[in-house]
């Protein structure tokens, strides 16, 4: 249960950067927002595997792709 409680803290610290980018600076907010949701979507798949829930696979599993690219792109200073 833990997992899953952690994940969605994450979500929501992430939700919290994307909403408050102008006060801080918008690119950091922006690749903390991914990095963030990252996190969380990682234990929510985490959790889909444990639960064997294919919907929670398949979603965490596309925002994790996405995700991760976005941060990649940042890595790589593209």
């Amino acid at each position: 249960w833990y997992i899953k409680w952690a994940a969605s803290f994450f979500i929501l610290l992430s939700a919290m950067f994307r909403i408050n980018g102008p006060e801080i600076d918008d690119q950091t907010a922006n690749i903390l927002d991914n990095i963030f949701s990252f996190i969380g979507v990682t234990g929510w798949m985490i959790v889909g595997l444990l639960w064997k829930d294919r919907a929670l696979l398949l979603l965490n599993g596309v925002l994790m792709f996405v995700l991760a690219s976005g941060i990649l792109k940042w890595l790589l200073g593209n």
